[in-house]
């Protein structure tokens, strides 16, 4: 006949464990002296972002727009001082050159939209 194999696990490890008894404190020859109360705790800023890009930053990104319109506006004043030789009596206006290129952008932008409308694939053009 066979033998059976032998539980190798004690017969303690199954049984059930008892509650240990609560510590009791040890008694100190000192009296007890109150704790301070705490110092306030001071939270420190928030810590500065730190961004990888110059432009990824908002306030530069700001400062840039505002240099930008200074040097336009530098520029459209300009135009009261600087003496231009026109080819032509248009470009003699004052502020010819900041209309022309302002409308230059528009038409530039309004060509570039209704090219797209010609030149746009479809959404799913490069999953057939």
């Amino acid at each position: 006949m066979p033998r059976k194999p032998r539980d190798k696990t004690p017969a303690k490890a199954n049984a059930p464990r008892k509650k240990a008894a609560p510590k009791k404190p040890e008694k100190s020859a000192a009296p007890a002296v109150p704790a301070a109360p705490a110092a306030p705790v001071r939270e420190s800023p928030p810590a500065k972002p730190v961004y990888a890009h110059y432009f990824d930053d908002p306030a530069k990104v700001k400062s840039a727009i505002y240099a930008l319109f200074a040097v336009c506006g530098i520029t459209f004043l300009l135009d009261f001082v600087v003496h231009r030789h026109a080819d032509h009596p248009w470009e003699s206006f004052f502020g010819f050159y900041a209309v022309y290129g302002f409308v230059a952008c528009v038409l530039l932008v309004l060509a570039a939209r209704e090219m797209r409308k010609l030149l746009m694939r479809k959404d799913d053009y490069y999953d057939e």
